[in-house]
């Protein structure tokens, strides 16, 4: 039951201003009822209302003068019109000019505090709307949004953190954001005037991954025509991400220990130690001490890399930023798309409702498909599309994977995933991998993998 909201009343008949006061203040508004136009507009610049109901015909300055008026001033305040049976030009007159809903006359009381309600509820969702805004402009220093407690306390620790030159270990699911909060460490340390490099060391093979990491000399192996820097030469002086160090394999992790260690590396097929001034953070969704035990990781990398551990948030934990990172995200592939964008409030109290498995990387994908996608200028709930099924053979709604039981071709889904966002990106590859999360290269890859 509404306790809080204020109403305005504007009506000439003092009848119908007696019942309708009675009605609205039993339901457990505040009203202030006013009989005529223009007590009503000084009424409005006394006190706003969160919702004004006036009657159309009255002397002097009439409802749609008021209406009019209202939409200058304060166009978030939704105004509901009083008009009499059967005036149904009229009603239609008023909503195109900008009236959130009409009420008849006489009036049935269930009708009149249903719109009254839907029309206060409206407000509401437009003052959060209003305020996230506000909210993401007041933290745009940053390269993500910080609302959150969660974040906010991750955004102090990076601060102390970043001053100083100890490794450190960015855990959290994945698609939580865990390279921004690198680039922030980078950014406010002092090698931010050096290079950051991050490598994914769950996207190169394994026997190519330390020529990656620490370069080759040429004719080290088969198609090494030349010599190669590798991402820790390439980072001197800056700082290193290294992405899923969880899936380093075993066989090089003790390099790599070496590496930290000793501040230098030695290129694939050479003796000679080159020194390296890098900053090393490193990232990971695994469950490191369980991968301990299993054999599966060193407890000696671990330490060194985790001198300073950090958790970064998943999105559930910031249902703060669910609408901020929404909206940034779909306006900035709508400006990408050329197209000019609003969204209805309500699709952000039903965002932030939503579990968010895949979290940030989860919820861009949706905001960039439905830029796209969003079948008029204003964003509504029935855009929000979740991923088709392929074929009908998996489906990813809520969250879940269900395979049909006899099983699925996984290369020919996988295709079939891929040809499809080739197909809502209109064959633009760079669009395509931002739609399914991964970097162009991988994208181009899989092009030609199969042939499309």
């Amino acid at each position: 039951m509404p306790t809080s909201a204020h109403i305005l009343l504007i009506d000439d008949d003092d009848g119908v201003r007696e019942v309708v006061v009675f009605q609205l203040e039993d339901a457990g508004y505040s009203v202030t009822a006013e009989a005529s136009g223009e007590a009503g507009l000084v009424a409005f610049d006394g006190r706003r209302p969160d919702v004004v109901l006036t009657d159309l015909k009255m002397p002097g300055i009439d409802g749609m003068q008021v209406l009019a008026t209202l939409r200058r001033r304060a166009p978030e305040v939704p105004v509901l019109v009083i008009t009499a049976f059967g005036s149904v030009e009229t009603a239609v007159a008023a909503m195109r000019a900008g009236a959130h809903d009409f009420v008849t006359k006489p009036f049935r009381k269930e009708a009149l505090l249903l719109k009254v309600e839907r029309a206060v509820d409206h407000a509401r969702l437009l003052t959060e709307n209003r305020r996230l805004r506000e909210r993401v402009e007041a933290s745009a220093s940053r390269p993500f949004v910080v609302l959150s407690e969660a974040m906010r306390r991750l955004m102090e620790q990076v601060e102390q953190v970043a001053r100083s030159d100890l490794p450190v270990l960015l855990s959290g699911e994945s698609g939580t954001g865990k390279e921004l909060v690198a680039r922030e460490l980078h950014r406010l340390s002092e090698r931010r005037g050096g290079p950051f490099v991050a490598l994914n060391c769950a996207a190169i093979p394994p026997e190519l991954l330390e020529a990656e990491l620490f370069g080759h000399v040429k004719g080290a192996f088969t198609g090494a025509v030349g010599r190669r820097e590798g991402r820790f030469r390439a980072a001197h002086g800056g700082t290193l991400l290294l992405d899923e160090i969880g899936d380093m394999p075993a066989a090089l992790q003790p390099k790599l220990l070496r590496v930290l260690q000793e501040r230098a590396v030695e290129p694939v097929g050479s003796s000679t130690p080159e020194p390296v001034d890098v900053r090393v953070v490193a990232s990971t969704h695994r469950d490191l001490a369980a991968r301990i035990e299993e054999g599966l990781f060193r407890s000696d990398l671990y330490y060194r890399l985790a001198v300073v551990p950090l958790r970064v948030p998943p999105l559930r934990e910031r249902a703060e930023e669910v609408g901020p990172l929404f909206e940034l995200f779909l306006q900035a592939e709508a400006g990408r798309a050329g197209r000019e964008l609003t969204v209805d409030p309500a699709v952000h109290a039903q965002l932030a409702k939503r579990p968010w498995p895949g979290n940030v990387r989860e919820l861009e994908n949706l905001a960039r498909r439905t830029a796209l996608l969003a079948r008029g200028p204003e964003v509504r709930i029935d855009d929000l599309r979740t991923q088709a099924p392929v074929d009908g053979a998996l489906d990813l709604s809520n969250g879940a994977v269900r395979l049909p039981a006899g099983g699925i071709d996984l290369a020919e889904t996988e295709k079939a995933i891929v040809v499809e966002a080739l197909r809502l990106c209109g064959g633009n590859k760079a669009a395509a991998a931002r739609f399914l999360g991964v970097p162009r290269h991988v994208l181009v890859y899989r092009i030609e993998k199969y042939g499309l």
